[in-house]
């Protein structure tokens, strides 16, 4: 098959899924909608109950049958544990299998423009975003697998819709053979494991701009989420991954950049800015591990990473010269 034609068929698919991604998001907004219609019961209530209950407890409390303590009765401690919380439901069900049609989609658009090309699709700015918010969506999908963070679909059908917007509008080329510099395995390693880095923080951050929610709004939607506190450790969690391999990423860039320039670092705009990235996620992990950094400043040193890698790609990638120069704009 030729490959305009190919290119067709992909572009086809990234549509596609741009339109299956919009209705994952509109299920994912609806079931948040109407968990966020569950209203608790005012305080006044639960302290009642909570009160009732202890009051039937230690009056039931007789010589040879165990006594729960007053402090481990319903209504007290943690008030949301007697507020009803809506698990997720139909809407979000729909969303996730919606979220996994789309992803398909989206995967052979990336894959047909590779077969286009002749080669892996991420040798400019549009196929780096097909494929890099492929893998970003593909870590919330196989994430299901570790632990069920469905109630971030509204984030990354929402980024995955807006992003390859973006992309097809304003990135797109015809596909282009490989300039001499990129004519190397490295660009296999190297820029898979960076959009792999990416899917890690983008999860991160999901988790950081909820748990900066959270803490400052807990009801309706919100009451039905983790904990700030959990949602920050899943967040640290997935930030070390992406730390891991954006480590790796830098170090393999170096690598690269000395089979095809002959030195390892050379203060190229594109290297400062990943080593920027670096500095920050390397300060955001230290920060947390040893000095106790906790709460709303960790979580905002999680978004402004991901902050640096948007800038990296957008800003750097088309208004700064370079050896990196390979928007292919």
């Amino acid at each position: 098959m030729p490959a305009a034609e190919l290119d067709s068929y992909s572009l086809l698919l990234v549509y596609s899924a741009m339109a299956v991604y919009t209705l994952a998001f509109l299920a994912y907004a609806v079931d948040a909608a109407r968990r966020s219609s569950v209203k608790a019961a005012p305080a006044e209530s639960r302290e009642l109950v909570g009160a009732g209950a202890a009051a039937s407890v230690a009056g039931a409390a007789v010589p040879g049958r165990s006594s729960t303590p007053a402090s481990s009765a319903p209504g007290r401690g943690d008030a949301s544990a007697t507020a009803p919380i809506a698990a997720a439901g139909r809407g979000a069900r729909i969303g996730f299998t919606l979220t996994v049609l789309a992803w398909a989609l989206h995967l052979g658009g990336a894959i047909l423009r590779g077969l286009a090309a002749g080669r892996v699709p991420w040798s400019n700015m549009y196929e780096f975003a097909i494929t890099g918010i492929a893998v970003m969506v593909g870590v919330f999908v196989l994430s299901r697998l570790w632990k069920d963070l469905n109630f971030l679909g509204v984030f990354f059908t929402g980024l995955a819709t807006v992003f390859l917007g973006v992309a097809t509008v304003n990135y797109y080329v015809a596909p282009t053979p490989l300039p001499p510099a990129l004519q190397s395995y490295w660009l296999v390693i190297h820029v898979f494991v960076a959009t792999l880095a990416t899917g890690f923080f983008g999860l991160g951050t999901g988790l950081s701009i909820l748990q900066l929610i959270k803490d400052r709004r807990d009801n309706g939607f919100l009451r039905s989420l983790p904990a700030s506190a959990q949602l920050e450790d899943l967040a640290y969690r997935v930030g070390v991954i992406g730390f891991i391999l954006w480590t790796f990423t830098l170090m393999a860039g170096a690598v690269w950049a000395e089979h095809a320039w002959g030195r390892y670092w050379g203060w190229d705009t594109k290297e400062v800015w990943t080593f920027v990235i670096w500095v920050v996620y390397a300060g955001y992990v230290h920060a947390r591990a040893t000095r106790g950094w906790r709460g709303s400043r960790s979580a905002w040193l999680q978004i402004i990473g991901f902050a640096a890698i948007i800038f990296n790609f957008t800003i750097v990638n088309q208004f700064f010269a370079g050896l990196h120069a390979y928007s292919g704009l």
